[in-house]
């Protein structure tokens, strides 16, 4: 009698396992695209999973490690509809390019990004790469893998293009130019960020261009690159949004002008310092018609990066343009949240009023993506965020419920 109860156990967990990919041979055949793929767990080699009531940790010790786990999580591989059309690969070594690159994850690409360490792939993107099993983009010409300022090998059987990469404003008018291709119509709004701008300060940026299909282009302080003027030139007149304008002069404000109406999302007022936490927040909350996040109010996806961790922002921008489309919010320490976040965090809260018979049953729920080890998001932070997250009752201070506690 022991043993027919353990049967039917050991028979659930072989299938567990199967299904996992942990066992040899547990092969799918290819639908079209790439080599052979296996059944194996969406969770990239030496990333972390772990998950709260309301937050989900994808990455592990390295940018390119994060990039898989997030990139195996939009895409886990194992239907067609679970499969990209292609996946970017770019050089981990090109910041300004691995930005730009970021538009690529919104539609009508939805390609991952996977990081390349020079002309060298990693393992763990390699490994992504075949468990993604891209099916190939007719935009590219059927190209599975779009390789941005390298030239890293990648497993044999896969079609690839590949865009040179050299300033900012030359890799980015190539993205665009990609962009307006696959597209077939030209973007109404652009994204400027200063070339020189502090990585942690143009992070947010890489959300917003997935989620919107809004390019990222490069200025420089004192001119706008001739690459940059030509793409906006030729958008006749988009609307101009610029972050982190600090870092530019008044007369490349001025020459942006003469292209489109410009507008700069301010974090702070004029003269004062401006936090990275703080500029993430300021464009979680901007919006300007139906461009910009806008998220002021309970029932949405937040990712959370650390500052210390650029690459983190591209990596997740997949995150921002699929599933529960959540802004970019910044952390400048692994273990403590800033009190501006703890505010915004407050502010969005989900609640349920018990006195007007609201069930938090019927309520809407913010969830979280946090990106990396402990190392950029400790454990206690993690749940410290959990909590702001969390649906909470609240004590009724009028007769009638709030705007956020009505279906």
């Amino acid at each position: 009698m022991h043993a027919a109860w353990l049967r039917p156990l050991l028979a659930v967990l072989c299938v567990g396992i199967l299904l996992a990919g942990c066992g040899k041979g547990a092969s799918t055949t290819s639908t079209g695209g790439g080599p052979l793929g296996q059944l194996a767990p969406t969770a990239a080699p030496g990333a972390v999973s772990v998950t709260t009531r309301n937050t989900t940790r994808l990455g592990g010790a390295d940018a390119a490690t994060d990039a898989a786990a997030v990139a195996r999580t939009v895409y886990p591989g194992l239907t067609p509809a679970t499969r990209p059309k292609a996946v970017v690969l770019v050089d981990q070594r090109n910041w300004p390019a691995a930005l730009a690159a970021s538009a690529l994850a919104g539609a009508p690409t939805g390609a991952p990004i996977l990081y390349s360490d020079g002309n060298s792939l990693p393992d763990v993107s390699g490994q992504a790469l075949q468990a993604l099993n891209p099916l190939g983009a007719p935009v590219l010409g059927g190209a599975q893998v779009l390789r941005i300022g390298t030239s890293a090998a990648v497993p044999k059987g896969y079609r690839t293009q590949s865009l040179s990469a050299g300033q900012p404003a030359v890799a980015a008018a190539g993205i665009e130019r990609l962009l307006g291709r696959a597209d077939g119509r030209a973007p109404r709004q652009v994204i400027v960020v200063p070339a020189n701008a502090t990585p942690a300060l143009a992070m947010p940026a890489a959300g917003l261009s997935a989620e919107s299909g809004a390019p990222i282009l490069f200025v420089e302080k004192a001119r706008v690159p001739a690459e940059t003027a030509a793409v906006l030139a030729s958008l006749h007149r988009p609307s101009i949004y610029v972050i982190d304008s600090t870092e530019i002069g008044s007369p490349t404000l001025a020459e942006l002008r003469s292209f489109g109406a410009v507008t700069e999302i301010a974090a702070a007022a004029p003269g004062a310092a401006v936090s990275a936490a703080g500029n993430a927040i300021a464009l979680a909350r901007f919006t300007d018609g139906r461009f910009g996040w806008g998220v002021k109010e309970p029932g949405h996806g937040l990712v959370f990066a650390s500052a210390a961790h650029p690459l983190d922002a591209p990596a997740a921008a997949s995150l921002s343009a699929t599933g529960d489309y959540g802004p970019l919010l910044v952390l400048e320490s692994p273990a403590q949240l800033p009190l501006a976040l703890v505010s915004y965090l407050k502010d969005i809260q989900p609640a349920y009023t018990a006195a007007f018979d609201f069930r938090p049953v019927r309520g809407v729920y913010n969830h979280g993506w946090l990106i990396g080890d402990e190392h950029a998001i400790s454990a206690v932070t993690q749940a410290e965020i959990d909590s702001q997250l969390e649906i909470s009752p609240r004590r009724p201070s009028t007769e009638e419920p709030s705007v956020s506690q009505v279906e």
